[in-house]
């Protein structure tokens, strides 16, 4: 195997449309045994790339890319949590995808380095994120390589079109 040439950095504007092909490819392919198709082929680059535009010109949340030499591969979004009563301390990952030709080769890890040293530098000294149950490739990243535990009790039900799916918070010391 030879050696990674990936690399993590802020997202720029111009980056926008290549997180929105990303975000809808990742979907497409994570949760194609989970969500009906109708709801994941409503899902389109146009819609994710005005809302990644937003989210990188106005860090809400903050979002950082994973890049294989030119090519973005994969990016992180991260800020405070979202949760209700949470407090000022506890940081979100909002979402974490990767191009699925470059699953299991170790960008999922960069990302998450790259967030919780931008967490850190946040004042964060937990971090959370919400997976769904079913899909178990990001279960196992996140809990053994990115070193979450699940929270019991955190279970929530979301509607995803016609079918209802249970996701559970994650969560760890930002450290």
């Amino acid at each position: 195997m030879s050696m990674s040439s990936y690399s993590v950095r802020p997202a720029l504007a111009r980056d926008a449309k290549a997180i929105a092909e990303i975000h809808v490819a990742t979907w497409q392919a994570a949760y194609k045994d989970l969500m009906p198709d109708d709801y994941l082929n409503k899902m389109t680059v146009a819609k994710r790339q005005a809302y990644w535009q937003e989210a990188i010109e106005y860090s809400e949340p903050q979002v950082l890319v994973a890049t294989d030499g030119d090519r973005l591969v994969g990016f992180v979004g991260f800020d405070r949590s979202r949760d209700p009563k949470t407090r000022s301390t506890v940081g979100e990952i909002w979402a974490i995808y990767v191009a699925p030709e470059h699953w299991g080769k170790g960008v999922g890890l960069l990302l998450w380095d790259g967030a919780r040293d931008g967490l850190k530098d946040e004042g964060c000294t937990q971090v959370t994120m919400w997976v769904l149950l079913g899909n178990e490739r990001a279960l196992q990243f996140c809990e053994h390589a990115a070193g979450f535990k699940r929270e019991m009790p955190s279970l929530k039900t979301v509607d995803f079109g016609s079918v209802k799916l249970e996701e559970i918070r994650l969560k760890r010391a930002v450290d």
